[in-house]
């Protein structure tokens, strides 16, 4: 039995991922937690040890009374926080806040909501944030043919994107290189098959070849893209975007505007706002599925959408 107490709920709960930013977590944390005494922050810290651990922890952290959470890692470690908050059953998941102390490789959750990357500038505003709400979404999806659910809180991507983010996982350690991780994506676009593929959405349906298709909370991946530029955190709104067959030549043309927000701008690119999507292969190729850069497994896959479920701390 654990104990809930006045203190547990006000403290701050840390849940660290050594292992996040190819090793910069473990590096820095005790510089980190050194400024955070300093600062006279109310908080204790647990270590992650394996996948999906600090999903456990954040569980945990609940169970015992504590009600505010800090992810200290990249958007893997948020995502996996976030999912322990909103699968808990100790209380409702809006009484609990959640921020990200941004120490990954791409740390676009943190975007949109501007939390600095700064220790300095971070605690900072730990100390002076205020409480929002932001939607989150939700996925089934299979793993050997059983249903497996996932929450996620910035963006899911299928087809090409999920090839890249399943390629990315043997080079983890390298990933805080932003011109590796461009490397990565264009060699991917010359081992990529465009699959051809069933997306049913608010009474409409499309088949044809996708080479991506995006479903946002948040609008930023991928170190700073803007696959779903429409996506707004807070409108109760799955943002959806559909990307056509686009030759591997034109897909290097068109990827500044991958970052510009302006991918709606491409004739072969359709951006939709949805309540719920079904998104299954219509050929023997496979879907694959990620979310929140973490790979997940393949589809057939549902998708939709919390409304302001997730309580978060921002500046």
């Amino acid at each position: 039995m654990f104990n809930q107490n006045e203190n547990s709920a006000k403290k701050w709960r840390f849940i660290v991922n050594p292992v996040g930013g190819g090793g910069a977590v473990r590096k820095h944390w005790l510089e980190i937690e050194a400024q955070l005494r300093v600062a006279a922050i109310d908080f204790d810290v647990v270590f992650t040890e394996r996948k999906m651990h600090a999903a456990e922890l954040a569980e945990l952290a609940i169970a015992e009374g504590v009600r505010h959470i800090v992810a200290v890692g990249g958007d893997g470690t948020a995502h996996e926080v976030a999912n322990g908050i909103l699968r808990q059953t100790t209380c409702p998941p809006d009484e609990v806040s959640f921020t990200l102390l941004p120490i990954g490789t791409g740390n676009d959750w943190v975007k949109t909501h501007q939390v600095p990357k700064s220790t300095k500038k971070w605690i900072d505003f730990l100390q002076t944030g205020k409480i929002a709400h932001q939607d989150a979404g939700w996925l089934t999806y299979q793993i050997n043919g059983e249903t497996q659910k996932r929450f996620f809180i910035n963006v899911a991507g299928l087809s090409y994107d999920a090839y890249v983010v399943k390629r990315s996982e043997a080079y983890k350690d390298r990933l805080s290189s932003k011109i590796f991780y461009l490397s990565l994506i264009f060699r991917c676009l010359f081992e990529f098959k465009i699959p051809r593929i069933r997306v049913v959405f608010d009474g409409k349906t499309v088949e044809k070849p996708l080479y991506t298709i995006n479903l946002g909370i948040c609008c930023y991946s991928g170190g700073g893209m803007q696959l779903v530029p429409h996506a707004r955190p807070e409108d109760g709104k799955l943002a959806l975007t559909l990307a056509g067959r686009i030759s591997k030549l034109g897909v290097l043309l068109v990827t500044p505007l991958f970052y510009w927000g302006k991918i709606g701008w491409h004739p072969k690119v359709s951006l939709y706002q949805v309540d719920e999507v079904l998104v299954e292969s219509a050929d023997k190729q496979p879907v694959q599925v990620e979310a929140d850069g973490e790979f997940l497994g393949e589809g057939p896959v549902r998708a939709g959408i919390l409304p302001k479920a997730l309580k978060i701390w921002v500046p």
